[in-house]
């Protein structure tokens, strides 16, 4: 997991909060963003100062509407990554507990979704391509699914597939001991 996405609390963290039947798996998912806060004000200052000394050359150069079409260019660059930073306020959690696999939701908008389920009735489908590893996870239980990590790249969304099928076999076969060592 390189992008050090999706966030998986370990275990001994998780059994420190335990108590009856809490979770021995959490994994918080989130859009990976390479360009922060002070990234995009550089490259903001970058687009306004390229497109501000390009429109004066054409304005001095009497073609006016070029200077315009600048600024418009501008605009939409930032409409752009404000729409992309706000689509990355999605985020999904997957818990697993002895008795429960519950995975919610919540999309940029503020509404969630969620998805419970037995594990021993949880089957995990993988969609895999040679090139790019695993491209689609779905999780189904009786006549139910729900897609997972839709967001994460392919590298991510591998090793979060193998966590979470260690996580679901860990379950069915009825869950780490209790009071084990931490692991």
């Amino acid at each position: 997991m390189t992008s050090g996405n999706p966030k998986t609390e370990p275990m001994e963290t998780v059994r420190a909060h335990a108590h009856g039947d809490a979770p021995f798996f959490a994994a918080l998912l989130t859009p990976y963003r390479s360009l922060g806060p002070v990234g995009f004000r550089v490259l903001m200052l970058f687009v306004c100062g390229i497109c501000l000394s390009t429109g004066l050359v054409f304005l001095s150069l009497g073609a006016w509407p070029v200077f315009g079409f600048l600024g418009l260019d501008v605009l939409l660059v930032f409409l752009a990554f404000r729409w992309n930073y706000k689509a990355a306020r999605a985020f999904e959690e997957v818990r697993v507990s002895r008795t429960e696999v519950r995975i919610r939701k919540v999309l940029a908008s503020g509404r969630e979704q969620s998805f419970t389920c037995n594990p021993f009735w949880a089957r995990l489908h993988l969609r895999e391509e040679e090139d790019e590893g695993v491209t689609r996870i779905t999780l189904t239980a009786r006549d139910r699914a729900v897609e997972i990590g839709g967001f994460l790249n392919p590298e991510d969304r591998t090793s979060f597939a193998g966590a979470l099928r260690a996580a679901l076999a860990l379950a069915q076969s009825g869950g780490p001991p209790v009071g084990a060592p931490a692991e």
